[in-house]
């Protein structure tokens, strides 16, 4: 018989780690009964957490570049527009020939040129540095120079000579004949190119450097005898202005 004053043992709820107790006697540890209703909690895994870190950082790298290429972007864009630079002009203003002769596929000269420099900037001065000079008889390479380095300021006219020098120079058999027609004409034809890297500044900021190509072409000098098996000189016809690129 049950004694009344005895409270009756709890039923329909299972121990609080899941397991029922071990039986009296029992070595730990014992094997415990398997509940395939129990749920199963997988251990923890950081991975997309460091996965979604590295995206973010990368993302926010990237955005972070893009925005300073495009301010640097605007403020050169701003300076060019404030600064305005212009390409200077050349001009070829004397051109005088000696020791001039052909042979049956050579011409040897000696030239000396003078041009003019003028920068047309307001507010940028530019640096001519490794000038290169060349001169084409008609457009038949035969010499060609290196000028010294030299400077503009603002609105300023500069005077560069450049010399050249050929010997026994090969030519086209067939630019040679034109070569002596305009020589029983009593005029010669020549290409003067020029090529320069130039920077242009102001202050503290300067531009990237870039290369200035002057190209003088169909510059007439009269030659003083037309005798093709003789030497001659000759002087230029008129001042002619050059075409100037980047």
């Amino acid at each position: 018989m049950q004694n009344p004053s005895r409270p009756a043992p709890a039923v329909g709820y299972p121990p609080a780690n899941g397991y029922p107790p071990p039986q009296p006697g029992a070595a730990y540890p014992y094997n415990a009964p398997y509940y395939p209703n129990q749920p199963y909690a997988p251990p923890y895994n950081n991975q997309p957490y460091r996965a979604s870190s590295s995206r973010a950082f990368v993302r926010t790298f990237l955005i972070a570049m893009i925005v300073v290429f495009i301010s640097m972007g605007v403020i050169i864009f701003v300076l060019w527009l404030v600064l305005r630079p212009r390409l200077p002009e050349f001009r070829v203003d004397s051109l005088s020939l000696t020791n001039f002769s052909t042979s049956d596929t050579s011409v040897s000269g000696n030239w000396n040129a003078r041009f003019s420099a003028y920068n047309p900037n307001k507010k940028l001065s530019i640096y001519y540095d490794a000038v290169d000079s060349m001169i084409f008889c008609r457009t038949e390479f035969v010499a060609e120079t290196r000028i010294p380095p030299f400077k503009q300021s603002k609105r300023n006219q500069t005077f560069v000579d450049a010399s050249f020098a050929a010997k026994d120079a090969y030519v086209d058999r067939r630019a040679l004949g034109d070569i002596n027609a305009d020589r029983t004409r009593g005029t010669l034809s020549f290409n003067v190119k020029l090529l320069a890297r130039a920077e242009f500044k102001t202050g503290g900021w300067r531009a990237r450097n870039k290369i200035v190509r002057v190209l003088c072409q169909s510059l007439l000098v009269s030659i003083s005898s037309s005798n093709t098996s003789a030497s001659g000189s000759g002087k230029l016809v008129a001042p002619k202005d050059c075409q100037v690129g980047l």
